[in-house]
């Protein structure tokens, strides 16, 4: 869990003619998933695009480029930087703090991952299912952290890491089947099955055991320990845990890491259920 993190996939992108046709979008919602894919080409690797590029990689024709950028750009989410250069815009900014102030999840998690770090002395993650991967949306520092700790606004692959590996294997049945039928070669390299029963009985004893600890699964000697959040229909939405060097743990209690970990998930869950605190948060996956 406290390993470094992986990027999304990026998106098939068509290769554009510049000299076509102008675009003829009858699809609405097909033009504005388009148009909303240009924020995905921003990294920190490549955190400012030209007008050209942009369009290149969307695969539209420059009349539509041009549009899409115009909007984005008004809307705030893009910022000019001059001479054509785009980079991803201060709303965001201003979208974030008002995640931190009303997000559901994170209003549950309040003082639990503090309170985790006095408990365990180690670096506390909060983590949530968001489209077929694990989002980090809040962690708590412990004095002398390991570096490349998974943090805010990293992703995950579902099949690796205590914080993914948890929420996975308590997705409903019908989903781990899709997931299987889609994805065996990378739940064959990640250890979690050869066949569907072996991937099905591998999660039903991680459900059983109400926790998972991952060692070097990014970073060899970083450990995590997590266990599972769920919504007030006990559908899974997340997961919380602890990351550290597996040095660390060589004078430690492990049951009672195990167990503080446990706490600290029920702690959240029980806020989330609670008749009077309003927070109602479906899981987010897509599929």
């Amino acid at each position: 869990m406290s390993e470094e993190v992986t990027t999304s996939e990026e998106p098939d992108l068509e290769p554009v003619s510049t000299d076509g046709p102008v675009e003829v979008e009858r699809d609405g919602a097909s033009s504005l998933t388009k148009m909303l894919s240009i924020l995905d080409l921003f990294t920190e690797d490549s955190p400012i695009w030209s007008t050209t590029d942009i369009i290149d990689a969307l695969g539209a024709s420059r009349s539509t480029g041009y549009r899409y950028i115009k909007a984005l750009n008004n809307a705030g989410l893009l910022s000019a930087v001059g001479n054509g250069y785009y980079m991803l815009g201060s709303r965001i900014i201003e979208l974030d703090l008002l995640i931190r102030r009303t997000d559901p999840l994170l209003q549950a998690a309040k003082g639990v991952l503090g309170q985790l770090v006095d408990a365990t002395g180690h670096t506390a993650l909060l983590c949530m299912l968001f489209q077929n991967s694990v989002l980090c949306i809040d962690e708590h520092l412990a004095p002398l952290s390991p570096k490349m700790l998974f943090s805010r606004g990293q992703r995950r692959p579902m099949f690796k890491g205590a914080v993914s590996k948890i929420i996975l294997a308590h997705l409903p049945n019908h989903r781990l089947r899709s997931i299987f039928a889609r994805r065996q070669g990378t739940i064959r390299e990640a250890g979690l099955g050869e066949t569907w029963d072996e991937f099905r009985e591998g999660l039903a004893r991680i459900r059983s055991n109400g926790f998972v600890k991952s060692v070097g699964e990014f970073i060899p000697g970083n450990v995590g320990i997590a266990a599972p959040i769920f919504n007030a229909d006990s559908n899974i939405i997340g997961s919380i845990g602890i990351a550290c060097s597996k040095d660390e743990l060589r004078d430690t209690d492990m049951n009672k890491v195990i167990l503080s970990v446990k706490r600290a998930a029920k702690e959240i869950t029980q806020r989330m259920s609670s008749e009077d605190s309003g927070l109602v948060l479906p899981p987010r996956a897509v599929g």
